[in-house]
């Protein structure tokens, strides 16, 4: 496991990288929010980001998807960098890949095929029979074939979870990202949408990120596992290595052990008076 220092983190043969992050730096105002980070992620696995309130995991998928821009280090996603393409060449590139946002952010308006098959619409020029097809295709995938023409208000959480995995995987895209797609759903449903993924995986050949707090999914899904705390990576491992990590605030991390946070008294009084600059 790479511990400790983001330069650590483990390195492939670069065939088999289909992300790569580079000394990644993001700030909000003058607040930095990521801070070095350097990652891998391997063809066919499914990497876990994970961390606490505040750790910086959904910029990093933000980033990733290129709904925010960096401040400096590079994002590199099937040997192309993000920031380098034109828009006109991201949007064509979207097509490899898959997003489900947390919440589903299904469209109300729309019927969940209607809402599939957005994908189909904005990035082919099928004819519609074809396009009904594909979206049948993926509602069987995910088990929500009955629903095809029901609303995003008539379903369940876990069903709009399942409606948002269809569009996402609707044009079988090479990269898929899941921003917490298993929060706020009983367990008995977690777990079932947690072998839905694994079955993409399987099934599709999808390399899948997937950022959660969700500990039991955490390691029922993951290939391996990105811990992040406070803009920084604190190891990149399995399972069992993250499991049995000696650092200590990822042990607090995985019991829910509140850590007090050490007080700068200089930067607590600048906050006082309002002043960045001097004391």
């Amino acid at each position: 496991m790479s511990e400790a220092t983001p330069a650590a983190a483990e390195r492939s043969d670069d065939a088999d990288i289909v992300i790569g992050v580079r000394d990644l730096v993001t700030h909000y105002g003058d607040r930095k929010i990521l801070d070095g980070i350097d990652m891998d992620i391997r063809r066919g696995e499914i990497m876990v980001i994970m961390g606490g309130s505040g750790s910086g995991k959904s910029t990093l998928l933000r980033h990733l998807i290129r709904l925010e821009r960096k401040t400096s280090g590079t994002i590199e996603l099937l040997g192309r960098e993000v920031d380098d393409m034109s828009d006109y060449e991201f949007y064509a590139f979207c097509r490899k890949l898959g997003v489900a946002f947390q919440g589903g952010a299904l469209f109300s308006s729309m019927t969940v095929g209607e809402n599939v098959m957005l994908p189909l619409r904005e990035h082919t020029k099928l004819d519609q029979t074809t396009m009904e097809i594909m979206v049948r295709m993926k509602l069987e995938v995910v088990d929500l074939a009955i629903a095809e023409t029901l609303m995003p208000a008539e379903l369940s959480g876990g069903m709009i979870k399942r409606a948002a995995l269809a569009r996402a995987i609707v044009m079988d895209p090479t990269l898929l990202f899941c921003d917490e797609p298993s929060a706020g759903l009983d367990p008995v449903v977690s777990s079932a949408l947690d072998e839905l993924i694994l079955r993409l995986r399987d099934a599709m050949g999808m390399t899948i990120v997937v950022v959660t707090h969700e500990l039991e999914s955490a390691f029922r899904i993951a290939d391996r596992i990105t811990v992040l705390d406070r803009g920084k990576i604190l190891a990149i491992g399995t399972v069992d290595e993250v499991r049995n990590s000696k650092n200590d605030r990822i042990q607090a991390l995985l019991t829910r052990r509140f850590e007090e946070e050490e007080l700068d008294a200089e930067e607590y009084i600048r906050r006082l008076v309002g002043d960045k600059q001097n004391v």
